[in-house]
């Protein structure tokens, strides 16, 4: 059984999202300090010797939490289990273990209005600001307007036009977002990621598969679509009703931080143990340490449909 387990964590995968929106550091610590990753500076002409740049005073302290989960298995059922039904639970642990860094990121971008990131703000903000940046926000609420009557639809159950349409104002506040130094971010970005709660599904998947008209010569995405690579992902983790996020997925540092400190490990108490013997019982369990955290905001773009 054990042996199996085992297999069984060589083939379990993340959601194929995860890594597109998360940076992976390893940890060898209680926690871990980011010295802000601020931006790379732009190039200048060379006038009077070299102008070195410092990453930003501001930084993000990640700590690690240790995550486990235990089976326990009478032997009397494993012995009857003659339509072989708990050695594919015992195998599950494996795939929740690998699926739970996304379960607990899905959390923090759930929370990302009310949770701090480096700057001080909230990671979705309106009142991002560092150096020369401006006030900016990746927090931004869509009013469709002019749209016919016929593809009106409402904040939870919107037309695939009106989500296209907010789709295109979130990449475009992508594309404007600058560092400290008045920069653009995100100039060079070609791939983003929409990321919908469940009850979008239909409606998510359409507006990123198909080109939709509005009026007679009114097209939407259909620029975008041409010029980005531009996908949809239902995360079913997500309790937002009117809302979605838009993220870039092309960028060397990412949106989200996954810090793992151990691999995913398995044991098991089984035959010939101890626990075997006073109890008539198997464990099985898997474990890791890690967390996850906030990091660059200008790579995600949070949409409130109203």
């Amino acid at each position: 059984m054990l042996g199996e387990f085992k297999r069984a964590l060589e083939t379990a995968m993340p959601p194929a999202w995860f890594p597109l929106v998360a940076n992976q550091f390893k940890s060898n610590q209680a926690s871990e300090e980011y010295p802000w990753l601020s931006a790379t500076p732009a190039l200048r002409e060379w006038l009077g010797g070299r102008n070195a740049n410092s990453f930003t005073e501001s930084s993000i302290s990640i700590s690690n939490k240790d995550w486990e989960s235990t089976l326990n298995v009478d032997i009397k059922d494993l012995r009857r289990d003659k339509f072989d039904m708990i050695r594919p639970r015992i195998q599950d642990l494996v795939k929740r273990a690998m699926t739970h860094p996304a379960s607990i990121l899905s959390t923090l971008i759930d929370n990302g209005e009310a949770g701090t990131c480096y700057d001080g703000q909230y990671f979705f903000s309106t009142s991002h600001a560092e150096g020369s940046s401006g006030t900016q926000s990746n927090d931004i609420t869509v009013t469709i307007a002019g749209v016919p009557a016929t593809v009106h639809g409402t904040a939870t159950a919107p037309s695939v036009e009106e989500f296209q349409i907010a789709i295109g104002q979130a990449v475009a506040s992508i594309m404007g977002y600058k560092d400290g130094a008045g920069e653009p971010m995100n100039e060079d970005a070609s791939s983003f990621l929409v990321m919908a709660p469940a009850s979008y599904y239909n409606t998510a998947m359409q507006a990123v598969t198909g080109v939709q008209q509005v009026g007679a010569s009114q097209t939407i995405l259909e620029a975008l679509k041409g010029d980005f690579n531009i996908r949809a992902v239902i995360n079913p983790r997500l309790t937002w009703t009117t809302k979605f996020a838009v993220i870039r997925t092309d960028s060397y540092i990412k949106p989200f931080i996954f810090q793992r400190e151990t691999d995913i490990t398995i044991g098991a108490k089984a035959e010939g143990s101890e626990y075997e013997f006073d109890n008539k019982a198997h464990q099985y369990g898997v474990d890791y340490s890690g967390n996850v955290g906030y990091g660059l905001w200008q790579r995600a773009c949070l949409v409130t449909l109203a």
